[in-house]
């Protein structure tokens, strides 16, 4: 059965994106670019919400993406995405950006489903409030939580609307050279 991850780096403070979404303090240098690469090829599925689709769409199928960080873009623009919004009329495939599928409402019974379908594992990338309704139907099966070396103060937390306590186990870590730790854990009563 595939898992769902949520990838997601975070301030010390919890904040997933600073006021108004800034995600500009996120702290990734050459280490880091290698890590994603890595990483990226891992998923065989993405999902987000309608603000972090828009923000991917809007870069990774770029020249300037597709020149800078092929490995990464090629992967983001090529692996099948799903959207949940209820705003979105539709989403738009290009060339370089394709295989999305737009849902209005999380049901939990389809992304079971998803689950036990062939394939590698499924992200979810940023996406706040994707992540704290998937947490809140138990969908979510590990947390890969990148803390960055800085404190916001402010901004867009990422568990903020989590109803019920979760309990965690810390599977491993790992430490970068500029100050980032991932953290990994899984829910401490899934198997």
């Amino acid at each position: 059965m595939r898992k769902i991850i949520v990838f997601n780096m975070v301030s010390l403070d919890g904040y997933f994106a600073g006021p108004k979404g800034d995600i500009s303090w996120h702290n990734t240098d050459e280490e880091f670019g290698k890590f994603a690469d890595e990483q990226t090829a891992m998923f065989g599925t993405q999902i987000y919400g309608r603000i972090t689709y828009q923000a991917m769409a809007s870069y990774w199928p770029t020249a300037d993406a597709i020149k800078n960080d092929p490995v990464v873009a090629k992967l983001m623009n090529t692996t099948p995405k799903i959207v949940f919004s209820k705003t979105l009329k539709n989403v738009k495939e290009t060339e370089n950006w394709k295989n999305i599928k737009l849902f209005k409402n999380i049901n939990p019974e389809e992304i079971k489903k998803l689950k036990i379908q062939k394939g590698r594992d499924i992200v979810v990338f940023g996406s706040g409030t994707i992540v704290q309704q998937f947490t809140n139907l138990g969908l979510i099966d590990e947390y890969w939580i990148m803390i960055n070396p800085v404190v916001l103060g402010k901004g867009k937390l990422l568990f903020k609307n989590i109803k019920d306590k979760l309990n965690l186990k810390l599977l491993k870590t790992r430490t970068f050279k500029n100050g980032n730790i991932l953290l990994y854990y899984k829910q401490a009563n899934k198997k």
